[in-house]
């Protein structure tokens, strides 16, 4: 399964402000500077963390983004969800009723095929195992020198 970098822009984006804390509104563009990547592109992943209430967005100058929930109730999966959308990794676009397909008979295509089946397995295995995840699960299996290092980071940006 491929997901867009969003998903990592994203993640890492949650991350940090976390590591800034809750009364801090961190600017697009200090995330996306923090991170080396196109301001304008981040705006784009940010805004559809808004539209899901992961992130809260505040205007003027000392506005930015803050996580909108606990990092505990904030999901992988709804950040990936957020990012990628609901639509399922996988479209069984039912290639068997097709070319020798076509001349099958009536009802032997009653059961739903065994790939589709399959595939939906997975992909809901893959899905609950992101949804067990937590962005404070993120925060506690991240070295401390990586928090550190963003907190430094940030503090001369923020005055």
């Amino acid at each position: 399964m491929k997901m867009s970098e969003g998903v990592e822009w994203a993640l890492h984006c949650c991350l940090t402000l976390v590591w800034l804390g809750d009364e801090t509104a961190v600017p697009t563009s200090t995330l996306a500077a923090a991170f080396d990547i196109p301001s304008h592109y981040l705006n784009k992943f940010l805004q559809a963390l808004v539209r899901a209430d992961i992130l809260v967005s505040t205007a003027g100058a000392k506005g930015g983004f803050r996580l909108a929930r606990k990092p505990e109730k904030i999901t992988l999966l709804d950040v990936v969800t957020a990012i990628e959308g609901s639509d399922g990794a996988f479209r069984c676009a039912e290639i068997r009723r097709r070319g020798a397909g076509a001349a099958a008979k009536p009802g032997e295509f009653a059961l739903p095929c065994g790939i589709a089946i399959a595939m939906g397995r997975a992909e809901a295995a893959w899905r609950r195992e992101l949804a067990a995840q937590t962005i404070l699960d993120l925060v506690k299996a991240a070295p401390p020198a990586g928090a550190e290092r963003m907190r430094c980071w940030y503090a001369p940006r923020a005055r």
